[in-house]
């Protein structure tokens, strides 16, 4: 069976493997890649998934798009280290859930990208005898999620960029506080700038000597994980296969949301999509005018990790529906909108909705919530209200309410559990240098590390 073949968005000839996709992170002409094809799962084997563990559906999603290039046992051995902690799924009304990503070791869902994509680079360096840098942008979840996974790994440095003024404490301490072959840098400015200079390291000569590769969802490394907490969802909420659920997402750079509409196109029965965001509402507006605006600056929002004025993501959304947008956010050719509206129902949630939001449930329900939570929540509230009322629904909780507990406590009055994890943080030594937003100052210093 041949290998699945990666191309860019942007339109680059060059068609490569998987290995090459994860190892470059960005294809070269600025693009994100994607595959040339979607594999398909049949019907028989998505219904077989409400038997299987979280590992054995992630096996199976996951070894479509990586055949003939990890072998088999070894593949296996990688799900089964990445995913040993819970990913519950509760049952708050009707057939209403909340799906909690955030049991992990960063307390994020990030963490189920993130530590299988950094198993995979591991295997891949050690079987070539290289070293690599991992260079990540953070709006919040994504570093300390990233920094965690590789931490201590051989062969590899983290490299890790975080908007100073913009994570809270918890968030920041969770990257800093490592050390070893994880180094983190603070900048004087917004996720958007982080995100820029990272991409523009990507195509940076002066910078091949580092063998730079990227974390976050735009490398296709760290978005094919995602896929299976849609396929898991479904398998466990469902009562019999002519069921379609709801999923909201709360949505900041949009792999999340990019990697279920893949599971989608890949077969998964979803009626739609509820794409949540906060006050950053570029894809909200685009898909009711079909005019696309960055916002930029980004809106600084207590859900903080959605913090992004452009997701890169959205050239990936924009190609899986035949269109084409550059990296800047300039469409070349319109996607389907049609299609797009059919599969998606987007809306901005207010920082005054995400608190009301966060208040609600925990009085109806006594449910804590997180800001980012709280947006999905609201999103898929606002989708039945406007749809009407959908079985079975589910809504993704992404991270610790703890990790947010300064504004939790302003809301309900009440402090949410704060896991060990985070206790332990708060008297370790922290480490990061504190960067201008200027491209040319952090490339010094990548070519000192």
């Amino acid at each position: 069976m041949r290998n699945l073949g990666y191309g860019s968005t942007n339109g680059h000839p060059e068609i490569v493997d998987f290995k090459t996709a994860l190892l470059r992170g960005q294809a070269p002409d600025k693009g994100l890649y994607m595959p040339v094809e979607i594999p398909s799962l049949s019907s028989d084997i998505i219904e077989s998934m409400g038997k299987m563990t979280y590992p054995d559906i992630a096996f199976t999603v996951i070894g479509q798009f990586l055949k003939n290039e990890i072998p088999s046992s070894e593949l296996e051995r990688i799900v089964r280290d990445a995913y040993d902690f819970d990913i519950p799924i509760q049952r708050v009304y009707d057939r209403k859930h909340v799906m909690w990503l955030s049991k992990g070791p960063t307390l994020s869902f990030k963490d189920l990208a993130a530590r299988m994509m950094s198993r995979l680079v591991q295997f891949i360096m050690k079987n070539e005898q290289k070293h690599m840098t991992i260079l990540t942008a953070t709006s919040g979840d994504t570093g300390s999620a990233v920094a965690n996974a590789f931490y201590g790994l051989d062969n590899i440095d983290c490299v890790v960029l975080f908007p100073e003024k913009e994570v809270t404490e918890l968030q920041r301490k969770q990257m800093t506080t490592l050390g070893g072959n994880v180094k983190t840098f603070a900048v004087d400015g917004k996720f958007d700038d982080c995100q820029l200079m990272v991409k523009q390291a990507f195509t940076d000569p002066e910078l091949e000597c580092l063998n730079l590769s990227s974390a976050n969802s735009i490398n296709f490394g760290r978005l094919l994980p995602q896929l299976v907490q849609y396929f898991y969802a479904y398998s466990r909420i469902i009562k019999n296969s002519d069921e379609k659920p709801v999923m909201s997402v709360p949505c900041g750079n949009f792999g999340h949301i990019t990697a279920g509409l893949f599971a989608k196109f890949m077969g998964l029965p979803i009626h739609r999509f509820v794409i949540a965001t906060n006050a950053n509402d570029e894809f909200p507006r685009f898909l009711e005018t079909g005019i696309y605006n960055p916002i930029i600056p980004s809106r600084v929002c207590i859900s903080n990790a959605m913090n992004v004025g452009h997701p890169s993501n959205l050239a990936r959304i924009v190609d899986l529906y035949e269109g084409i947008m550059d990296e800047k956010g300039t469409i070349k050719k319109m996607p389907d909108l049609i299609s797009m509206k059919r599969d998606i129902f987007a809306v901005s949630i207010s920082d005054n909705e995400t608190r009301e939001t966060i208040e609600k449930v925990y009085k109806k329900y006594g449910i804590i919530l997180d800001p980012h939570g709280a947006v999905a929540w609201a999103g898929l509230m606002r989708y039945l209200k406007h749809e009407g009322n959908w079985n079975p629904s589910i809504s993704f909780e992404t991270a610790d309410p703890g990790k947010f507990s300064e504004e939790i406590i302003k809301i309900l009055g009440v402090c949410p559990e704060i896991p060990k994890s985070l206790e332990v943080l708060k008297d370790k030594e922290e480490r990061f240098v504190k960067i201008p937003n200027d491209y040319k100052t952090f490339s010094e210093l990548l070519r000192k590390l």
